[in-house]
């Protein structure tokens, strides 16, 4: 699966074929066929994202199987590449809100809670946040990918801090996260 998706040549798919194509690579996975997106490293996810147009980006966010499955595999990674030994002394709760989504008020939420060295990151929303982020998916997908400034996010309003902006600003800092490659 790694080396397909290495191969896997996204510029020269449309918005709607990049779709059909994580669209069976999913239904594969959910049929047992051993071929998981969730079975990609992460640095190939990253190179993968990094190929993407935004029109393929927002294909998957307005997919809304994909768009789920994308969004839980970037949170369950969160914890496997999170360093402990950064946030030893933070404790911080980060809620985040994307866009055109299907929950509550047109938004998706999720929930990110850094405490005693430990992230732990989950759609259901038990803790009072400290910082509430505001996005769409397809920024998520990129910021998390080490695909955008983060920095230039915030100045442009595409992404959006309500509470304290320490943590929203130091965030990425607590991750280690494989850089794209450039081809």
């Amino acid at each position: 699966m790694n080396a397909f998706a290495e191969k896997l040549v996204i510029g020269n798919l449309t918005p709607e074929q990049f779709v059909q194509v994580l669209e069976t690579l999913h239904m594969l996975g959910e049929a047992g066929a051993g071929i998981e997106l969730s079975s990609l490293a992460t640095d190939v996810l990253v190179n993968v994202v990094n190929r993407c147009s935004r029109d393929h980006l927002k294909a998957i966010a307005d997919h809304p199987e994909l768009r789920a499955v994308f969004l839980d595999e970037i949170f369950r990674r969160m914890s496997e590449h999170f360093l402990s030994e950064r946030a030893r002394h933070v404790s911080f709760v980060v809620s985040w809100r994307f866009s055109e989504g299907s929950g509550e008020d047109g938004y998706d939420r999720f929930q990110t809670v850094i405490e005693d060295g430990v992230c732990v990151s989950s759609p259901e929303l038990t803790r009072t946040p400290d910082t509430t982020i505001t996005l769409s998916v397809d920024d998520f997908i990129r910021i998390a990918t080490g695909n955008a400034a983060v920095a230039a996010m915030f100045v442009t309003g595409r992404v959006k801090v309500k509470g304290e902006y320490a943590p929203a600003v130091r965030f990425s800092s607590y991750f280690d996260i494989p850089k794209p490659t450039v081809d």
